[in-house]
C-alpha cells in the first residue's frame, strides 16, 4: 500500500469538466487514494484514462469492464460517494 500523495497530474485528470465525476473523482483521490492498495491505484488511473461517458457508463451500470480491478475500483467509488 503506498502512502504517497497523489500527483497534480492525477489531480488534473480527475476534473473532467462535468461536475459529478469532478466530485465523486477528486473526493476518491483527496480521501482514499494514499490508503488503498497500489492494484487499486492502477485501476483508478487506469479509469482515468477513460472518457467520460465511459466512465458513468461504468458508474451507472450499463456497460461492464473487462478489467476486473477497474470494475472494482468501480464500486469502490460508489460505495464511498
Amino acid at each position: 500500500m503506498s502512502t504517497a500523495q497523489p500527483s497534480g497530474r492525477l489531480r488534473w485528470h480527475c476534473r473532467r469538466g462535468m461536475r459529478e465525476l469532478d466530485v465523486l473523482l477528486m473526493g476518491y483521490l483527496d480521501r482514499h487514494y494514499a490508503h488503498v492498495p497500489e492494484a487499486e491505484q492502477q485501476a483508478f488511473e487506469r479509469l482515468l484514462g477513460l472518457q467520460d461517458p465511459e466512465i458513468l457508463g461504468l458508474l451507472n451500470g450499463r456497460i461492464h469492464a473487462q478489467d476486473a480491478a477497474l470494475n472494482d475500483v468501480v464500486q469502490r467509488l460508489l460505495a464511498v460517494s
